[in-house]
């Protein structure tokens, strides 16, 4: 952490600094995995996974040697090479947005100037990859579920875009970096009231567009079997999974950089390590946070979902803009 890692580091550091972070995008999913399924134990009034490992803390391990070792079932007239690149699509652009985030003031691979538009859109590649999978399985179950998911993700992008502008109004930045610079020493959160809003707005759509419960209608087992997915298996199914958390945390580190002020945070017994280790406890609370949702709140209808992005969410989020706009000019 002594020297700010950057993109004129040269190709042995990018090399390296990508390996770091895909290796991170698989323990993140393992872990997350594992403390979903404890958690949602807890929720539940029961233990969850007990028996592989010291309270079945190898559990998730072991599951991914399974899905590994699974044989890959492909169904007849399946859409051929597009049928196997949908889950590559799906977690290869989401493990991008890594590269800009600023975990600590000497913590980033590239200082982007517009890196709120690149995360922003390697997230949407998400929405390319479900309707991919979706449209390439020759599923009905399948693709009803990968239109829902299009559908559900453009209209939950427009909230999330304009909760972001409201604190670009006031950062007059797109750099991760600048935005988390100018939140010394108050996090853009309690500045200003329009902030706050524009953050619950946004965290509600985050986890619309990470298609988590209560919004989980493209996956919906009561309805479409599993959704986009259904017919993928063993390692394929696995890399969809995979994508699905790493989403979930992008997101959150995310709206840990725009809206909680990133690093900042008071001194901690952690040295030169502190500003890291604030900026993950703010990011993986927020991964609580979804968590909890998940298994507290009951799905909702299709179209109660696309009703509340477009009657509620839209237009709560323009005004707040709007206000937050002029006020910030007096």
């Amino acid at each position: 952490m002594d020297t700010i890692i950057t993109s004129d580091s040269g190709l042995l550091v990018m090399a390296a600094a990508a390996a770091v972070i895909i290796g991170f995008v698989f323990v993140n999913a393992t872990a997350l995995g594992y403390i979903e399924r404890k958690l949602c134990g807890r929720f539940q009034r029961r233990h969850g996974p007990l028996e592989v490992g010291w309270h079945g803390i190898l559990q998730m391990p072991v599951d991914g040697v399974k899905l590994i070792a699974k044989q890959l079932v492909v169904p007849h007239n399946v859409a051929g090479a597009l049928f196997y690149a949908a889950p590559l699509l799906a977690l290869a652009p989401v493990a991008l947005p890594f590269l800009v985030m600023p975990f600590a003031p000497r913590l980033q691979v590239i200082d982007m100037e517009a890196g709120v538009v690149f995360v922003l859109a390697m997230i949407s590649f998400n929405t390319f990859a479900v309707f991919l999978a979706g449209w390439s399985a020759n599923n009905n179950y399948s693709m009803i579920g990968a239109l829902r998911a299009v559908a559900q993700n453009i209209s939950y992008e427009i909230p999330i875009l304009l909760s972001l502008l409201t604190v670009l109004f006031l950062t007059r930045s797109l750099s991760l970096r600048t935005i988390v610079a100018v939140q010394s020493p108050l996090w853009h959160l309690l500045r200003h009231p329009g902030i706050l809003l524009a953050a619950v707005i946004f965290f509600i759509a985050a986890i619309a567009e990470t298609n988590r419960a209560p919004f989980d209608l493209p996956e919906a087992e009561s309805e479409l079997t599993a959704g986009f997915h259904t017919e993928y298996s063993g390692i394929a199914f696995a890399l969809f999974m995979i994508a699905e958390y790493t989403c979930i945390l992008v997101n959150c580190c995310l709206a840990t950089a725009v809206f909680l002020g990133g690093w900042q945070g008071p001194p901690l017994p952690f040295g030169q390590y502190s500003a890291c280790v604030w900026f993950f406890m703010k990011a993986y609370a927020l991964v609580f946070v979804i968590i909890w949702c998940r298994w507290t709140f009951p799905r909702v209808r299709f179209d109660q979902l696309m009703n509340f992005s477009w009657k509620y969410l839209i237009p709560v989020a323009l005004g707040n803009l709007l206000l937050t706009a002029l006020t910030a000019q007096l």
